[in-house]
């Protein structure tokens, strides 16, 4: 178990420096360099294999830069418990035999530590996270039997269970309906008020230019990173997607909402 890092208060909660990965001598991200804001809500933009995955799964250290810094708060990934890491949906066993509290429970390990068991405080944690993303009267379902819109708030819950102060969520709204994507997005919200930071990968690019506050456009490199208007320029559209363009009649540009940005896309590309 890694040990607990400090946090450096004059830092940037992400600060990300020439971070360079290879997958099979092939470049998935290359010499990104970017910091976020305390309470800032990201969108990650790009085409599939783009890296987003990639970025998300180093930042969050669960994989390995080849060169380059990732810091939080002015430390390695390593031992912040205040990332909260939410995968794509399909990389999840659904059938696996837990209920929703046990889910947004395991929020609490690292704040547990090894062979402890949860204290009445540690549960109260996990009642109020259910409570904030309203699946209290779901609490001892098995996670299979969830929708897809309460699966990702089983997800929020856990993070917020963690007391996670940096959230990143690869690519949460993909195969829900309208009401559910909506729901998420009201969640993230909230999230802002409580000065949670959200890194979010979405194919979605009216929904990146309306609900967040800068968008990171994505291709192995950053194309752009700003604020919506700045980002969402034809000419930079064009450079992320090359070909993969289709317009609105109103002449507004959209991507082509293919597959799902995956491992498999990342290790491809």
């Amino acid at each position: 178990m890694y040990p607990h890092s400090h946090h450096e208060i004059n830092q940037p909660i992400l600060d990300v420096s020439h971070l360079t990965v290879r997958y099979n001598g092939r470049i998935a991200l290359d010499d990104l360099t970017f910091h976020l804001h305390e309470g800032e809500r990201v969108a990650v933009v790009g085409p599939n294999g783009a890296g987003k995955s990639t970025l998300f799964k180093v930042v969050a250290g669960v994989l390995q830069q080849n060169s380059g810094e990732v810091k939080i708060f002015g430390s390695r990934p390593h031992g912040h418990v205040c990332i909260g890491y939410i995968p794509q949906r399909s990389q999840v066993d659904w059938n696996f035999p837990v209920s929703v509290a046990d889910v947004v429970m395991m929020g609490r390990s690292a704040k547990l530590g090894p062979f402890n068991w949860p204290r009445k405080k540690d549960w109260e944690f996990v009642r109020h996270a259910l409570e904030t993303v309203e699946l209290s009267n779901l609490s001892t379902r098995q996670i299979g039997q969830l929708s897809g819109g309460q699966q990702q708030r089983m997800f929020i819950a856990r993070a917020l269970a963690q007391e996670a102060e940096l959230m990143l969520m690869d690519e949460p709204l993909t195969g829900l309906d309208t009401p559910s994507q909506e729901g998420i997005l009201d969640l993230l919200d909230r999230l802002k008020k409580e000065n949670v930071t959200v890194m979010v990968a979405t194919h979605d690019l009216d929904q990146a230019e309306a609900h967040f506050d800068r968008i990171m456009l994505l291709n192995h490199r950053i194309v752009s990173f700003g604020e919506p208007q700045i980002v969402m320029q034809t000419e930079n559209l064009l450079n992320a997607y090359g070909g993969r363009l289709r317009s609105t009649d109103d002449g507004k540009v959209l991507s082509i909402d293919d597959c799902c940005d995956d491992d498999e896309h990342d290790h491809n590309h």
